[in-house]
């Protein structure tokens, strides 16, 4: 544990944790099962693996990406988890119903997945939230903080710290809808901004898979998919409000927390780790030398400080 005024850790993978599951026969637990479930109207696309009975792990996924960014996560964490790992509307293979049709806020698509996690039974979950994840995450844990057993935190904000001038754009675009500053949040949904958020900043860009990035520009590129980003580019200009809220959940609950950072993110610094670590004495923060999709490089250091995470809850060894 972080305790308060410790720095933070800058870890090499060399430094990071290399075991990740004891070596097993194995399970079927460890096979990924790929499901859908009809949520107000809407079909759900998840993926599941790990045992029914095992404590639950709800992997949120950032923009522009789906669940697919899990993939290598899940089988590292199901032989102890039951992993969930669901796509939003307008993302991955969950329905994409028009603008017309849904509506494409935080706050929406925040109650969908809260009505998702109704609708499969689940009454206490670790959430693991990336950009996108963040808001819809922050969302759910600060108007069920009883719902939460841990928190994951990777490349997401709480804070206007961490936010970098890369994302001006889509300021401009809050304030101004116009022609010219739509023209410039339509560069985010190109293939070369898509591949840049993968790649910039990777340390071991060899370990980055082209079909992430080809698989999210796939879905960006579907029939009308542009009107539901650019809805969402518009909305998130309500999460900064939101912040001081998430900000209280963290103070008042301090739920225990991991917070992984890529130190290259190009959109989110690493300020925005140190100030939810500033607000949440039970975060352990680690800085590792990648990117936005840091998981893309280091799924299995990752997972072990996830499994290392839940040992301490277990221990109740966390507590400021």
């Amino acid at each position: 544990m972080r305790t308060a005024g410790e720095p933070i850790q800058l870890l090499t993978i060399a430094e990071m944790k290399p075991s990740v599951m004891p070596q097993s026969t194995r399970s079927a637990s460890l096979d990924i099962a790929y499901r859908t479930i009809a949520v107000e109207g809407v079909n759900i696309f998840y993926r599941e693996a790990g045992p029914a009975d095992g404590p639950v792990v709800l992997l949120l996924h950032g923009w522009p990406s789906s669940s697919h960014m899990f993939r290598d996560l899940i089988p590292k964490l199901a032989d102890r988890f039951h992993v969930i790992a669901p796509d939003y509307p307008g993302f991955g293979y969950s329905d994409a119903p028009s603008t017309s049709d849904f509506t494409y806020t935080f706050d929406n698509l925040a109650a969908v997945v809260e009505k998702f996690v109704a609708a499969l039974g689940i009454t206490k979950l670790s959430l693991y939230v990336q950009d996108y994840g963040g808001p819809i995450g922050f969302r759910l844990a600060s108007q069920n903080p009883e719902l939460i057993r841990g928190f994951v935190v990777q490349n997401a904000i709480a804070h206007t710290d961490g936010i970098s001038e890369n994302l001006a754009p889509l300021a401009r675009y809050w304030e101004d809808q116009g022609a010219e500053n739509e023209t410039a949040v339509r560069e985010f949904l190109t293939f070369d901004t898509t591949k840049f958020q993968y790649m910039h900043g990777a340390a071991h860009p060899e370990r980055i898979s082209p079909d992430a990035y080809t698989l999210d520009q796939a879905r960006l590129d579907r029939l009308g998919n542009d009107a539901i980003q650019l809805a969402l580019f518009l909305d998130y200009r309500s999460n900064p409000p939101q912040f001081p809220v998430w900000q209280n959940y963290l103070r008042t609950h301090r739920p225990p927390m991991l917070v992984v950072w890529g130190k290259n993110d190009p959109f989110f610094t690493p300020a925005g780790a140190e100030a939810i670590a500033r607000d949440n004495p039970n975060a352990t923060v680690m800085l590792i030398d990648g990117g936005h999709f840091a998981l893309e490089e280091y799924s299995t250091e990752i997972a072990a400080e996830m499994r290392a995470l839940a040992d301490r809850v277990a221990a109740g060894t966390y507590r400021s």
